[in-house]
């Protein structure tokens, strides 16, 4: 074999035992995550409007919000204390077990006016439209990092757009949420956070 065949053999080699050890173990996870369950739910699916709900999340968003609490890069006095032991093996089965999960939609109409800003956004205060990075049915986007939007608690999402819009909440990649939310008025979050809740994809 050529030298530098095997050089990439080996480097293929070594990135595939990496991933694998990242890979996560949704059993493992679902022990783990009995801490967070109290607040999320079981299955990932939060009791209460001002929770998230973790079911079915995007992978890759879901490990930057724990590793962000751990960092401070993102602040909230419970969440930095239920993640500061977490190890990386830790999180990756904790993300591995709620994004397998089903998300499940509040009950209730959608909100047209909701749907119209996350399809299509206000050209007239230059508000983008959702979808164009949490895609058309709101389940986020996995090599981005996007996340899912649908099903999501209606009163969760107009926390974080109104932490983002405040700059309380800093952690969005390039600061791309807080100058979308910037942008969106008190009712235009509200809207958008009621389609969302109801929207099951």
């Amino acid at each position: 074999m050529m030298k530098g065949s095997h050089l990439a053999l080996c480097v293929l080699l070594v990135g595939a035992s990496a991933n694998a050890a990242v890979a996560g173990d949704a059993e493992a996870g679902k022990e783990k995550s009995a801490m967070c369950q109290g607040c999320h739910g079981e299955d990932g699916n939060s009791f209460s409007p001002d929770w998230p709900s973790l079911a079915g999340q995007v992978p890759k968003y879901l490990s930057k919000q724990l590793r962000d609490f751990q960092s401070g890069a993102r602040k909230d006095d419970t969440m930095t204390s239920m993640v500061e032991g977490l190890s990386e093996e830790d999180i990756a089965d904790i993300v591995a077990y709620f994004s397998s999960q089903k998300a499940k939609a509040d009950e209730g109409e959608g909100n047209s006016k909701g749907r119209k800003l996350y399809v299509g956004g206000n050209r007239y205060t230059n508000v983008p439209p959702c979808a164009g990075c949490h895609g058309p049915n709101a389940v986020g986007n996995g090599p981005a990092g996007f996340p899912r939007l649908a099903g999501q608690k209606a009163g969760y999402i107009v926390k974080a757009l109104t932490d983002f819009r405040s700059e309380v909440r800093t952690n969005d990649v390039n600061g791309t949420m807080q100058g979308v939310a910037a942008k969106m008025s008190d009712k235009d979050i509200a809207a958008v956070a009621a389609y969302l809740s109801t929207l099951d994809k």
